[in-house]
């Protein structure tokens, strides 16, 4: 049986973690995160406590929790969960095992109010990561090298509602029976659509060619925006699973990039993105789509190793919180 842990053993922990790497706590010392704190509380305003209550969680915690989905692709349960049970989560929170950890309704709904929130007539979203981008430069992290755009679905409560508030909610309507509920109200999810998301099917062993899965997803979907040089994400949005990630490219571009080129999945690839990108000055080097039953053109399997250099870097973000 083992003996018993203490303080210093959770101590002796982190700082194993920190010898290891830690990338969390190497965002803290970039980014001065207090800078955030008066823009979080013009867009999400809270009480003077007067009425009492349980008091609500710090603003910027809740912002680095946000972060912490962005970077992970964590839904609001498994943000809950991956908080309570990571000692580098608590750590770049800054919480200890006693203390009180977000749910999944509390991260929900600052989300939510945050998305919806404007400072100074623009949304607060593009305020706070304008301010973001500012830190990393001044830390000497420019965004070099071009950027990748990418985008994950996070995965949110299923709603068990009729077909009647099915439509209204489509229709942007609040339903007529949850007007007068507001308990129900709060609790329902009106922002929140389904999508599929399709698995590709490897052909059989004797070559023969296997179904697609498709799978339903119900949530919403984290777009971002990577610079290839350091990995480290610097546009945000934030919208429904049913959103088309292509839609989103104009919004993820970034000018502060030294590089031109920009890589992302066949999903981004259209004419309109392609004019966009030539409009901004910028290179596509969007993927395109293997045509049906024949090889890829010889013109564009060569940016086969581009195309590993993109997953590569995307995958730096399941670490990379930045």
């Amino acid at each position: 049986m083992g003996r018993q842990s203490g303080f210093f053993d959770i101590d002796e922990r982190l700082k194993e973690l920190s010898a290891k790497g830690d990338d969390l706590e190497r965002l803290n010392a970039i980014v001065d995160f207090e800078i955030f704190r008066p823009h979080l509380a013009r867009a999400v305003p809270r009480s003077d406590g007067s009425k009492g209550g349980r008091p609500a969680f710090d603003h910027v915690l809740m912002f680095k929790v946000l972060i912490l989905q962005a970077a992970h692709g964590l839904s609001d349960e498994r943000a809950e969960y991956l908080i309570k049970d990571r000692l580098s989560f608590m750590r770049f929170l800054g919480l200890d095992l006693a203390d009180a950890v977000p749910d999944a309704n509390t991260i929900w709904t600052f989300r939510e109010t945050l998305t919806r929130a404007r400072i100074d007539g623009k949304p607060a979203i593009e305020v706070l990561f304008k301010a973001y981008e500012a830190e990393l430069s001044k830390a000497g992290f420019l965004a070099m090298g071009g950027q990748i755009i990418d985008a994950s679905i996070v995965a949110a409560p299923k709603q068990r509602n009729s077909d009647g508030e099915k439509r209204d909610i489509k229709e942007g309507r609040i339903p007529e029976a949850w007007k007068d509920k507001p308990a129900k109200l709060a609790q329902k999810d009106r922002n929140a659509r389904w999508t599929v998301k399709w698995s590709k099917a490897k052909p059989a062993d004797d070559g023969a060619q296997r179904v697609d899965l498709a799978v339903p997803a119900f949530g919403y979907k984290n777009h971002i925006g990577i610079d290839r040089r350091h990995g480290l994400i610097r546009t945000w949005v934030a919208t429904d699973a049913a959103r088309h990630d292509g839609a989103q490219l104009a919004n993820l571009i970034s000018r502060a990039n030294t590089g031109s080129e920009v890589w992302a999945d066949t999903a981004y690839r259209s004419q309109a993105n392609e004019k966009c990108l030539a409009s901004n000055h910028l290179v596509s080097r969007i993927h395109r789509k293997k045509p049906k039953g024949k090889p890829m053109p010889v013109n564009v399997a060569w940016t086969g190793p581009l195309r590993a250099d993109k997953d590569h870097a995307a995958d730096l973000t399941a670490c990379r919180v930045c």
